[in-house]
């Protein structure tokens, strides 16, 4: 090292040490977690930020807008915890909506890293708890209705945790022995992640981490940079209608070039509503700042210097930019549109880069209810619809996008519930058709197999207005939900019965580009697996079977 800067080869070295270190203690965290929705699902994030509060490594099996938002919960954090009085072995609490990823569910913990007396990082984590109190519900009207809000606290002082913010979770949730089990799980990886930490800078002779993050941030920066001089400077915009609760609400997007900087406006979106559909900014410059990573410069390192030089911004008071005290239980209902709105505005400029609307936002669905042994249980499960074609291929089925969510294993989801997965298929004639096929919506059914009635609440977008194909590509089909074959409102509560079936399609993938532009062979591969009927491969590709024999 000299001048204080590493050499490229030394910098490489360490920089994927650090990599390597923030997945094994993220794997840490899921192994001794306790829900399946952190073990199965990957609803959570871990990250490292500098001093700075500048975030420069995060886990790779990550949720965008966990490590989206990390940043400006430590921000938070430190108004209110000045470094001056953070200590060895603390760690800080809170899942407040507007400090946070947007709402309650989501419990965001940061944890000072020291070497010795030196403070040398903060490692920040996020996970996602099905049951945070209160009685959340989709037609809610304010944030007070939808759980417990727990302000910015010191749930671990030195080493030892704070009874009283332990009491007061664990007084307040349906099953705190989920929750609290992966909040320790945290700790655990928080301890993992320091001993790892010191064990690199022994190696390495470093005094701290500072040479590494500013040249890794610094080259983000510049490459991100460089990506958007590249880009013809202007305005471009976009404008749609979703499915919002009582009626459609707009989503409306202008991204604006100059020179080496990119500005993102939402302005136009429809004003925040008093159902909870809306989104916090700090959720909306997430999966903006996510959308732009992924268009524009997927492939160098992942930090805050990706986004020097993007602003984000909606109107105070909007669907994606809402005030206090709107209800945000399902802030992905909106935030998930932010994506889709910005490679709407961009797909005139860099047609060989975006990807059509995928089958989200996210579906999912609760079950609540008194199992057959008298034991109450509140589960969750998440579903994928079709993602949106893809620049040079078509769109996967059951892939979720904008989030990064994984399947749980129906198995072990019966297993925990007295409910039957009855039916798990691709549906035909669901894409969205073009030049690359969008992926195939999935259907699943759910059987109630329990004596007792169980609550079921569902949120669910693109029952009216289906994901949309880009340039030329046609839309995918929209979602549908039932009970007992009979459609029943995409945002409410239901009660099963023994017996009843619930059925949930999800949308499927918007195509991109003319059909006009399919190969045959690929159209003969879709019919070869069931998932394109003859029918409409005549009405949209021209298709005659025999005609090339």
């Amino acid at each position: 090292m000299a001048d204080g800067k590493l050499d490229p080869v030394r910098l490489g070295l360490i920089w994927q040490r650090l990599n390597g270190i923030v997945d094994q203690v993220s794997e840490t965290f899921v192994r001794a977690a306790f829900s399946t929705v952190v073990r199965d699902n990957y609803d959570m994030a871990f990250s490292l930020l500098d001093r700075q509060g500048r975030q420069f490594v995060q886990s790779r099996r990550s949720i965008p807008s966990f490590i989206g938002t990390l940043p400006r919960t430590l921000e938070a954090v430190l108004s209110k915890f000045p470094v001056e009085v953070l200590r060895p072995g603390d760690v800080v609490v809170t899942n407040d909506a507007w400090i946070g990823t947007g709402h309650l569910n989501d419990i965001s913990m940061i944890c000072p890293i020291f070497a010795g007396d030196r403070l040398i990082a903060f490692a920040g984590s996020t996970a996602h708890t099905v049951d945070i109190g209160g009685a959340p519900r989709p037609d809610a009207q304010d944030c007070f209705e939808e759980g417990l809000c727990i302000p910015i606290s010191k749930i671990v002082e030195a080493g030892c945790e704070n009874d009283l913010v332990i009491d007061f979770i664990t007084e307040n949730l349906r099953a705190p022995n989920e929750t609290l089990g992966d909040i320790r799980a945290q700790f655990a990886a928080y301890a993992d992640c320091r001993e790892k930490l010191l064990k690199v800078l022994e190696e390495e002779a470093l005094e701290d981490f500072d040479p590494v993050i500013e040249e890794i941030v610094a080259r983000s920066s510049r490459s991100m940079r460089s990506v958007i001089a590249e880009l013809p400077d202007g305005r471009y915009t976009d404008s749609f209608l979703i499915d919002g609760f009582d009626e459609p609400l707009t989503v409306a997007c202008a991204v604006t070039i100059d020179g080496e900087t990119i500005d993102v406006d939402f302005d136009g979106t429809s004003p925040q509503i008093p159902f909870p559909i809306n989104s916090v900014m700090n959720y909306t410059y997430a999966y903006s700042c996510f959308a732009l990573k992924c268009l524009l410069d997927p492939s160098a390192p992942n930090n805050s210097g990706s986004f020097d030089a993007v602003s984000i911004r909606a109107p105070e008071g909007s669907l994606l930019n809402a005030h206090r005290p709107a209800p945000v239980w399902g802030r992905h209902l909106s935030g998930h549109y932010a994506p889709p709105a910005i490679f709407g505005a961009l797909s005139s400029i860099l047609p060989e880069r975006v990807v059509a609307e995928s089958g989200s936002p996210l579906w999912n669905v609760y079950f609540k209810g008194i199992d057959d042994r008298g034991a109450s249980f509140v589960k969750m499960f998440f579903m994928n619809g079709g993602h949106g074609a893809r620049p040079n291929g078509d769109g996967p089925a059951c892939l979720s996008f904008p989030s990064n969510v994984s399947n749980q294993p129906i198995e072990f989801f019966e297993a925990q519930t007295p409910l039957l997965v009855t039916e798990k298929c691709l549906v035909p004639d669901t894409a969205g058709e073009g030049r690359y096929r969008g992926g195939d919506a999935q259907r699943l059914s759910f059987q109630s197999t329990a004596e007792a009635p169980i609550t079921m609440t569902i949120r669910h977008e693109r029952i009216t207005y289906p994901p949309r194909g880009l340039l030329g590509g046609e839309n995918g089909a929209p979602g549908v939900d039932l009970v007992n074959d009979k459609p029943i409102p995409a945002k409410s509560r239901q009660t099963l019965y023994k017996g009843d079936i619930a059925t949930f399609q999800m949308p499927g993938g918007g195509g991109l580009h003319s059909p006009d532009g399919r190969a045959a062979g690929a159209v003969d591969r879709d019919l070869e697996r069931g998932l394109l009927s003859g029918e409409k491969a005549k009405t949209v590709y021209g298709w005659v079977r025999g005609a090339d024999e």
